[in-house]
């Protein structure tokens, strides 16, 4: 092969060849531009004699392909017949037979996925290049496919069987070794940091009796950095439950670790049994504290099988979404304030009806936000995909990540929580039953509450030493309440599949403890026994004013 008759397309050649062509033209053509015979012929006999250097074009090719320590070879006409290969490349693989067919004498190349890009780069005139592969022997390379011609063949349809490809191979072994590493580090800190993660968030949800729960998170991303996404479910107890979902903003280990000291304070609030507003108030100056430069967005809701609504309060979070039973879709827009940690903000608290057969959803922004959609468009969409989502909470929750568009690739964390309040038929709602007694005052206030809560149990089937229980324990709450209460006061009773809850409610809003009462005392005793021989006690401020106390007893089943 004459390799004088070769010349390489690679970027620049044409530039550099038109450069010397201008160098080589005659002292009188350079005259007749913007400088002066004269001036041009001074300048001649004053410049220094140019060293000889020979051309591009006159360097020995075959020499300096021999001896680049980079694989080469030279693959000529349409079928690719091998033309050349230098002394690294017969290192690497062997002796090749020269004039046979690539697919033939290189069998090396089929692997890395070569030959096709050869067709591509002889048709396009363009070179091509594949980074990082992987050939037989083990090591990576990466492979550049370059157009040449050669220019002393003609077959009379435009030289095509003169054309060939430089194939130019470069051992990147290492490189691709050290990057395989970086990965599997990468890798291992991704799974590191979704662990500590997911470690924060609850392991399993508290199953409240007349909710229904389901929660999902999907870590955003393929980088280490996780964010803040959270989410809990709290029993109050007195059938109540607390549904809380929040997000810090930004990502990373210190992200994770507000978002844990959130929910934990989240949780030690909850059990003091507040309104939501004044969780979010204790929340907002707790966050300050944690961080003044980090801020979340939280909301946090209450829901009272009693009163079929759920109370909430937010801090610059996405509104809660409800859908009815007939498939319309609200939200819970306001009020809505700043983020915690900004302060300054009195928080309120507002309402929503969740009547039986209605679903809610809690989310973050990760399943609403896009970068080329405005925020309303991604909660239309959501509440478009919620209004035909049936099924349990978990199918739900499935249901509108998939509806996202949410992928192990998503750019953000998503975290949603669905409750239902299920509407009960048949048999099933002969285990959710309600009774209610308002009390007037007096001295027969105490003996018609007995009476009234005996003749319930009874009615309730509920075995002799529960009934005995219930009637006791509603006997020392309805006398507490006399003695430290002030009208009106009510008396409730209510029994789900699992417990049986007795509620008193009166106008006084000073909440009663437990104390140890000394031998000679009267009174104090009444709570006292409640707690003794119930499975759990509490009480809370109720809205209007006034407190609730209440007790409950676990049913065991038969």
């Amino acid at each position: 092969m004459n390799f004088t008759r070769w010349s390489a397309r690679l970027p620049g050649t044409q530039r550099r060849a038109a450069a010397r062509t201008d160098t080589a033209l005659s002292p009188d053509r350079r005259a007749d531009g913007s400088v002066p015979a004269a001036r041009a012929e001074q300048l001649t006999d004053e410049a220094p004699p140019a060293p000889d250097v020979p051309a591009v074009d006159e360097l020995p090719v075959r020499d300096v392909l021999d001896r680049v320590p980079a694989l080469v070879a030279l693959l000529h006409g349409p079928e690719h017949r091998l033309a050349y290969v230098n002394d690294a490349y017969v290192a690497a693989f062997g002796r090749r037979d020269l004039g046979a067919r690539a697919r033939d004498a290189l069998p090396e190349l089929d692997e890395p996925g070569l030959f096709p890009l050869l067709d591509q780069v002889q048709r396009s005139g363009r070179p091509r290049t594949l980074k990082s592969r992987k050939a037989p022997d083990g090591r990576s390379y990466t492979f550049t496919c370059t157009p040449v011609t050669d220019t002393g063949t003609d077959d009379g349809r435009g030289g095509r069987d003169g054309r060939g490809v430089l194939v130019f191979a470069t051992d990147v072994t290492d490189h691709a070794e050290a990057a395989g590493r970086l990965r599997a580090s990468e890798r291992s800190q991704r799974e590191t940091a979704v662990t500590l993660q997911r470690s924060l968030l609850p392991q399993k949800l508290e199953e409240p009796d007349d909710l229904r729960v389901a929660a999902t998170y999907h870590p955003g991303g393929t980088e280490a950095a996780v964010g803040g996404d959270w989410y809990d479910v709290i029993t109050l107890g007195g059938g109540r439950t607390a549904l809380v979902i929040g997000d810090v903003m930004g990502r990373g280990v210190r992200a994770a670790a507000v978002m844990g000291q959130l929910r934990t304070a989240v949780r030690a609030y909850a059990r003091l049994d507040l309104p939501p507003h004044e969780v979010l108030q204790l929340l907002d100056g707790l966050a300050a504290e944690i961080d003044a430069n980090q801020i979340a967005t939280c909301v946090y809701a209450i829901h009272d099988p009693n009163e079929g609504r759920l109370v909430y309060a937010s801090a610059g979070h996405l509104p809660i979404l409800v859908r009815d039973e007939n498939g319309t879709v609200r939200r819970a827009d306001e009020p809505t304030g700043p983020p915690l940690g900004t302060g300054g903000w009195i928080h309120a608290s507002g309402s929503i009806a969740l009547p039986p057969g209605a679903t809610a959803v809690l989310y973050t922004d990760g399943l609403v936000e896009r970068r080329d959609e405005d925020l309303d468009e991604g909660i239309a969409a959501l509440e478009h995909a919620l209004s035909g989502a049936v099924g349990t909470p978990q199918v739900v929750c499935d249901r509108l990540i998939r509806s996202a568009g949410v992928t192990p690739a998503h750019d953000d964390d998503v975290a949603v929580l669905v409750l239902q309040h299920p509407a009960r038929r048949g048999a099933e709602a002969e285990l959710f039953r309600n009774a209610a007694l308002e009390l007037l005052g007096g001295v027969e206030a105490a003996p018609r509450a007995r009476a009234f809560a005996s003749g319930v149990l009874t009615s309730w089937r509920f075995p002799a030493d529960l009934h005995d229980l219930g009637v006791l324990a509603t006997s020392e709450l309805v006398a507490n309440s006399l003695q430290h209460g002030t009208p009106p006061m009510r008396l409730r009773l209510r029994r789900t599949d699992r417990r049986l809850i007795i509620e008193v409610t009166d106008g006084d809003d000073h909440l009663p403890r437990r104390r140890r009462a000394e031998p000679g005392d009267e009174s104090g005793r009444g709570i006292a026994i409640v707690a003794t021989i119930a499975s759990n006690w509490g009480s809370r401020r109720t809205p209007g004013g006034g407190k609730a106390v209440w007790c409950e007893f676990v049913l065991h089943k038969p």
